[in-house]
This record gives C-alpha cells, structure tokens and sequence, in this order.
C-alpha cells in the first residue's frame, strides 16, 4: 500500500508587529485547515513565510530585479505547496508594502491553480474589503484558486463568534478543494497553454532549450519559417 501523502499549507504572513495580530489570525486558520483536512481523512502540515524578517532582502531584490538567496528559498517554498494562506496587515485603507513587494517577485506562473485562503487584518472593521479589492485581484491575477470565503479581523472581532465561523467556512471551502484534486488537475491539464516565464521560479518553468517547444506559431516565425505547420501537420491550438 502507497504511503499517504501529506499535503503542504504555507502561511504567508506580512505582520511586523511582535506579538502580531496577522500572524494570530494566521495560525487560527493554519490550524482549522489541518483540523478540517483531518476531518477528511487527509493528512497535512503547515509551514511558515515571515515576510518582516525578510523585508530588507525583499527590497533589494526589488531594485537588483533578482530574487535574493533568503527570498529565492521563500519563493521556492511557496512552488512546493498544495495550498496557500495569505494574511496582510491593513495599512492607509491598502495591504501592506511588505506583501505587495513580496508578491511582486512572484513569477505569474508559480501559482497557477494553488488554492488560496485571502486574511487581513485591521484597526477598523472600515478596511474589511481590503481583502477582496486589494488580495483577491492579486491572486486572481497570479492565476491561483481563491476561497469564496475571505477572512478580515477588526479589533472587535477577537471576542466575536463569527470570526470564528467565517474561519470554519473559509478551511472548509479549502479541504473541500484540496480533496478533489482540481487545482493540480487544472494545473496539469492547462500547463502547455498558459504564457509562462522562460528561466523563472515556476517548478516547470523552461530553463533551457530542451524544454523550448518550437512548434508553435510564434516560434515557427520567430526562425524564419511560416505560422501553419507543414501540410498534413494538425496545429494545436494555443
């Protein structure tokens, strides 16, 4: 009997503070998604990013337009999980800096299909739909699965039941994606048509020529040739 795989959650979390109220709500959901995933029968850990301790590399690697070692190791992380959580702080009615920067070194194909839990955090219950104007766009852009459910944390809210049930419902979404296997499956059946980033950080990015497939329109006229295949040859659609 095969052993059973253990599924990989990464937490990313923006929080600078200590204690931090991102990294609190954070490991809330962290822990209701392995307790829901349990529920399910399916086995799973959970590992960490801290984008404060990075934030000089981060920005470094802004400016050199290349990743740094310590941000490379973070990125690569996040290629090897099956899921994501993201949680930001709210700062001046937008996520923070730190994330947004941290995002930007993203290659766009890292994430494709990876389902996500979108959480912040605030000092007003004002900035609640930072989430969905500012962290759902994001991700949807990244190409990644966002859980209908997301998760905003006010002051007020700590004591409150319903923050506790929203939390309930946005794991529950996400063991429930996870489960069926549809990202990976979307992942694999659409890779060859997806625009990807030749040398990036993506797990099956083209790193070298072997992996160029020069079969396509693009590629045909780009060496000196004709965008339909050769006669008799069915073009793929790309």
């Amino acid at each position: 009997m095969a052993p059973r795989q253990v599924l990989t959650i990464t937490v990313v979390n923006a929080g600078v503070s200590d204690p931090s109220s991102t990294r609190l709500l954070a490991d809330r959901i962290a822990q209701k998604s392995i307790d829901a995933l349990r529920d399910m029968g399916i086995a799973a850990t959970v590992r960490s990013i801290d984008l404060g301790p990075l934030a000089v590399e981060i920005a470094r690697s802004i400016v050199s337009g290349m990743p740094d070692s310590k941000v490379q190791d973070a990125i690569a992380q996040l290629a090897e999980s099956e899921a994501i959580i993201a949680a930001a702080p709210v700062y001046k009615a937008g996520i923070s800096g730190l994330f947004k920067s941290f995002a930007d070194l993203i290659d766009n194909d890292l994430l494709i299909a990876k389902p996500v839990i979108l959480a912040a955090t605030g000092g007003s219950a004002r900035h609640s739909m930072v989430v969905d104007d500012h962290l759902r766009p994001l991700f949807a852009f990244l190409r990644t699965i966002p859980m209908p459910t997301s998760l905003y944390a006010a002051p007020e809210d700590w004591g409150s039941a319903d923050l506790g049930k929203r939390i309930a419902r946005a794991t529950g979404e996400l063991a429930a994606v996870l489960r069926s296997g549809a990202g990976r499956e979307i992942a694999d059946g659409n890779w060859a048509g997806y625009q990807h980033t030749f040398g990036g950080n993506a797990t099956r990015a083209e790193r070298g020529i072997e992996n160029v497939d020069f079969d396509t329109d693009l590629m045909r006229l780009a060496t000196g040739g004709t965008a339909q295949p050769p006669s008799g040859v069915r073009a793929d659609v790309r």
